[in-house]
C-alpha cells in the first residue's frame, strides 16, 4: 500500500479493501483480520494430522486465528513437524530439501484458504503419509468449469473475490489465475512430482506426491519404522517443552498460555493443551482465576 493509504486508520483502511457493507464489516473482514474468525464463521480453521496407512491417525494439530496466521503457521508445523527434509551438501553447505518446493506449498495452502467455500463449515485438512501429502478444501467451481480448467491457463474467478483482493493487496496472491500453473512449474524446476489435483466429495484434493529419491535419501522405504522414529521425536519434543514449561513457571508463576507460546513458538491453544496435562499429572496447580490468578508449580 502506498505511504498515503498507511496514514489511515483501521477504518479508512477496510474502507479501502472494500471490507464494509453499508456501515458493516463483511465477512471477509473477520476472516482476513479478525483473531478469532470462528466467531463469526464456523470452521475457519485448519486441522493437520499424520497418518499410518490410510486410517491410523498418529498425532495432529489445529491452526486458528486470521487467514494470514494460519497459512504462515500451518506452513511452519508442515516444515519443521512433519515432513523431513532430505539432507545434502554443496560443498560444505548443509542443503535441506522438502518433497516438494517450500513456495509450491505455501502457494496451495494460499489457494486452498482464499478459495475455500466458507459456507460449508468444515475446517480446511490437511493429511500427511508416508509417502503423499493431501490438502483438502471445500470449494464450489464455477458453473461451467472442471477441474480441468485450473490446469491451463485461465482467467481470474475467485470464489471469496474480498478475501482475494486483501491477499492480492498484501502481495501473497498475484490476480492472474496462475496458482495451481505456479505450484506445478515450481515441483518442476525442482525435480519433485507434479501434485495432482481432484474436484470430488464437494470440495478440491490437492496432492503431492513424494518422489522416489526423496523416500529412499529419508528411509521411508522401512516403512512402519520411520512412523515410530517420528512418533518417538514428537513425543521427546512434547516431554522437553512440558519441563522447561515448569522452569518458566517456577521463575514467574502468573505467564499466560501466550506468553509461553512465544518462548516455543508454538500456538497458545498447544500451551494450553500442555498446561492442563501437566494439572491432571499432578505437576501444577491452578491457584484463582484464569486473570489474576497464578500457577503453583508441585513439581518439586
Amino acid at each position: 500500500m502506498t505511504d498515503a493509504d498507511l496514514q489511515d486508520d483501521n477504518k479508512g483502511l477496510l474502507d479501502k479493501l472494500r471490507l464494509f457493507e453499508g456501515p458493516y464489516l463483511k465477512r471477509a473482514a473477520a476472516l482476513t483480520f479478525h483473531p478469532d474468525p470462528e466467531k463469526f464463521v464456523t470452521g475457519a480453521f485448519v486441522k493437520i494430522g499424520y497418518f499410518r496407512g490410510t486410517v491410523d491417525l498418529i498425532y495432529q494439530d489445529e491452526v486458528h486465528g486470521n487467514l494470514f496466521h494460519q497459512v504462515k503457521q500451518t506452513l511452519e508445523f508442515l516444515t519443521t513437524k512433519y515432513l523431513r527434509a532430505l539432507i545434502s551438501y554443496e560443498g560444505i553447505q548443509r542443503v535441506e530439501s522438502l518433497p516438494m518446493p517450500r513456495e509450491a506449498l505455501r502457494e496451495a495452502l494460499l489457494n486452498s484458504v482464499v478459495h475455500k467455500s466458507y459456507e460449508s463449515n468444515s475446517a480446511i485438512q490437511i493429511a500427511v503419509f508416508d509417502d503423499r501429502l493431501e490438502i483438502y478444501n471445500s470449494a464450489v467451481l464455477p458453473e461451467d468449469w472442471t477441474i480441468e480448467d485450473f490446469l491451463t491457463s485461465h482467467r481470474s474467478r475467485p470464489y471469496n473475490p474480498d478475501v482475494a483482493n486483501v491477499f492480492f493487496r498484501a502481495g501473497e496472491i498475484e490476480s492472474w489465475g496462475r496458482g495451481i500453473q505456479r505450484i506445478i512449474e515450481s515441483c518442476q524446476d525442482e525435480g519433485c512430482p507434479a501434485p495432482t489435483f481432484e474436484y470430488r466429495a464437494g470440495g478440491i484434493w490437492t496432492t503431492f506426491h513424494f518422489g522416489e529419491e526423496y523416500m529412499k535419501g529419508v528411509g521411508l522405504h522401512s516403512g512402519s519404522d520411520v512412523v515410530e522414529n517420528v512418533v518417538e521425536n514428537v513425543v521427546e519434543n512434547v516431554v522437553k517443552r512440558s519441563d522447561k514449561i515448569i522452569d518458566l513457571l517456577k521463575y514467574d508463576s502468573t505467564l499466560g498460555a501466550s506468553q509461553i507460546a512465544k518462548q516455543f513458538g508454538v500456538t497458545s491453544r498447544t500451551i494450553q493443551r500442555d498446561l492442563e496435562k501437566l494439572s491432571k499429572e499432578g505437576r501444577i496447580k491452578r491457584v484463582g482465576p484464569d486473570k489474576g490468578g497464578y500457577w503453583e508449580v508441585l513439581d518439586k
